[in-house]
C-alpha cells in the first residue's frame, strides 16, 4: 500500500484477492491477529464413555501403548469400535502423556574441559563382514575417545576381558602421548564387580588406574547415554570403516596385520582434523609413566597326570615332561604363555569362553604309543586328528583291522608326523587314499623316506554354467496358470 498507487495492484503483488486486501485494510490487524483459536470439537468423542478406564490404566502403568488399550476396548465391546478409530485414541493418549502424564528423564548437556576425561568401550564389528583369506573375521574393537577434542584410537580384540581392556587402554594412551585426569567405562565385568560390590572397581583395574594416575569413573547400570561420546563415535567410526572398505573395493584381507594397518590409517585420518583442540588437551594431560603395565594375568597351576593344565575354566595340554610340576600361566588377550624355570616353554592360542580344550598331539603322543589301548576311549580323541586325512586314514584302518591294531598303526603314523613332518605325512596319506591303497604305517614311512616330491593338490576345474535352458524359459510365450 505504501509503494503502489492502487489497492488492486498492491493486492496482486501481495498474492491475494482485492476483497481480502480491502478487509485487512479496514480491520487494521495482521492476519494472525484475526484468527480464532480452535477450542471446540467438530465431532462426538468416541472414547468419552471409556476414557476414565483408559486413564486409570495409564496411571497404573505408563508404559502401556495406545494400540494395546484399543485392542482391549475392542475385546470388551465387540462391534463398537473400528480400526479407523485407533489413531484418535493414540492422539488422546499422546495429549494425556504431555499434559497429565509422569515427567520424563531430562538429559543435561555437559561441558567438556580439555584433558579432563577419556571414555572407552568395546564395539562389535561383525556387521562390516570383514574376512581374512575369505574366512569370516569375527572381532571387536576397544574404542577410546577424548570427549573434548574427539581424538580416538582403537585396538582389535575378541572379548571384553581385562587383558583386552588393559592392552587397548594402554595402546591408546601411548599413542596419544599423555594421560587424562579420569577414565570412564560402562559397567564392564573386567573393571567393575558385578555381584559382590557393584559400586567398586576390581583390584586389577584399580592397579591399572593407579599406574597411570587416573581417576576411575563408571556409568550407572542401563544408562549408556552417560558414556554418550564414545557411543556416538562407535557409530561414526564403523560408518567410516564401511566407507573405506567400499572405496577399497573388497572386504577381504590377506592377513590380520593388513586389516589392522587400514584401521590405524583411518584413525590417523579422522584425528587429523582435530589437531587444534587436541593441542589444548596436550597442554594439560598428565605425563605417561616410565613404562607400560603388563596386560596379562599370572596364574600358578600344576600340570596334572593327563599332561594338562586348567586355566580360566579351559583345558590346555603341555609337554609331558612338565607333569607334576608347577608352572606359571600368563594369560594375554589372545595367547597363553606357559613359563617354567624363568623360561617360556609354550605359547598357545587362548581359548575364549569356558569348558573348551586345546590338546596338541605332540605333547602326549609318546605316552599314547606306549599305551595304545587308551586311544579309543580318550576323552579328547578328536583333537588327535590334525587334518581330515588323518581321520580318514584311521577310519579306513578300522574297517580292515581290529580296533587295537588300528589304534597302534594310527598312533605310529601320528608319532611320525610329530617327530618328522606333519605336512609330509598328510601328503602321503592323501596319496594312499587317492590311489585306494590300504593305509599302513610302513607304507607312509616308506613314502616319506623315498624322498618323492609331495604332489600339489589337484586343481578342480568347474565348467561354466549353461544358461541356455533359462534363456529358453524367458523367451517362451506359454502362460502357466497357478
Amino acid at each position: 500500500m505504501q509503494t503502489e498507487k492502487t489497492l488492486s495492484s498492491a493486492a496482486a503483488k501481495a498474492g491475494m484477492d482485492e476483497k481480502t486486501a480491502r478487509k485487512y485494510r479496514r480491520s487494521e490487524k495482521q492476519p494472525s491477529e484475526g484468527r480464532r483459536e480452535h477450542d471446540w470439537r467438530t465431532r462426538r468423542d468416541g472414547f468419552a464413555d471409556e476414557w476414565d478406564w483408559v486413564r486409570a490404566q495409564l496411571e497404573v502403568n505408563t508404559g502401556l501403548e495406545a494400540k494395546t488399550l484399543f485392542e482391549e476396548l475392542v475385546r470388551r465391546s465387540p462391534g463398537r469400535y473400528t480400526d479407523g478409530q485407533l489413531r484418535t485414541l493414540q492422539r488422546r493418549v499422546k495429549v494425556w502423556r504431555a499434559t497429565e502424564g509422569p515427567s520424563k528423564e531430562v538429559f543435561f548437556e555437559q561441558e567438556h574441559r580439555p584433558g579432563e576425561l577419556g571414555q572407552s568401550d568395546f564395539t562389535h564389528m561383525s556387521e562390516l563382514e570383514v574376512t581374512i583369506e575369505r574366512q569370516a573375521f569375527g572381532h571387536m574393537v576397544y574404542h577410546f575417545v577424548l570427549p573434548y577434542s574427539n581424538w580416538e584410537w582403537g585396538t582389535v580384540c575378541f572379548s571384553e576381558s581385562f587383558a583386552s581392556l588393559s592392552e587397548g587402554l594402554q595402546n591408546a594412551l601411548w599413542q596419544l602421548g599423555g594421560v587424562p585426569h579420569a577414565h570412564r567405562t560402562d559397567r564392564l565385568s573386567a573393571a567393575v564387580h558385578q555381584e559382590i560390590h557393584p559400586e567398586t572397581f576390581t583390584r586389577r583395574y584399580q592397579g591399572l588406574l593407579k599406574h597411570y594416575g587416573m581417576e576411575g569413573r563408571r556409568i550407572q547400570a542401563g544408562k549408556a547415554h552417560e558414556n554418550g561420546d564414545v557411543e556416538q563415535r562407535h557409530h561414526r567410526f564403523k560408518r567410516a570403516v564401511d566407507q573405506a572398505l567400499m572405496l577399497r573395493g573388497s572386504r577381504n584381507f590377506r592377513s590380520r596385520e593388513e586389516y589392522t594397518a587400514l584401521l590405524e590409517k583411518l584413525f590417523e585420518e579422522l584425528n587429523a582434523g582435530r589437531r587444534a583442540r587436541l593441542a589444548e588437551e596436550m597442554k594439560v594431560l598428565h605425563r605417561l609413566p616410565p613404562n607400560r603395565l603388563e596386560s596379562y594375568k599370572r596364574v600358578r597351576v600344576k600340570v596334572g597326570q593327563g599332561s594338562m593344565i586348567r586355566v580360566d575354566h579351559n583345558v590346555y595340554s603341555v609337554h609331558s615332561r612338565l607333569m607334576g610340576e608347577e608352572v606359571e600361566a600368563r594369560v594375554h588377550a589372545e595367547e597363553l604363555h606357559v613359563w617354567y624355570g624363568q623360561r617360556c616353554v609354550e605359547r598357545l592360542p587362548r581359548l575364549r569362553g569356558q569348558g573348551k580344550h586345546r590338546i596338541d598331539y605332540r605333547h602326549v603322543i609318546d605316552s599314547l604309543v606306549r599305551k595304545p589301548g587308551a586311544f579309543e576311549g580318550y576323552r579328547y580323541r578328536d583333537a588327535l586328528f590334525p587334518t581330515s586325512r588323518f581321520r580318514m586314514a584311521y577310519d579306513s584302518m578300522k574297517k580292515s583291522l581290529s580296533a587295537p591294531h588300528a589304534s597302534r598303526e594310527y598312533l605310529q603314523i601320528l608319532k611320525l608326523a610329530a617327530h618328522d613332518s606333519e605336512a609330509e605325512v598328510d601328503a602321503a596319506l592323501s596319496q594312499l587314499v587317492e590311489r585306494g591303497e590300504a593305509i599302513r604305517f610302513e607304507r607312509v614311512a616308506s613314502a616319506i623316506r623315498s624322498g618323492r616330491p609331495v604332489t600339489c593338490p589337484r586343481e578342480i576345474q568347474i565348467a561354466p554354467v549353461d544358461l541356455e535352458s533359462y534363456d529358453a524359459l524367458l523367451e517362451s510365450k506359454e502362460v502357466l496358470s497357478c
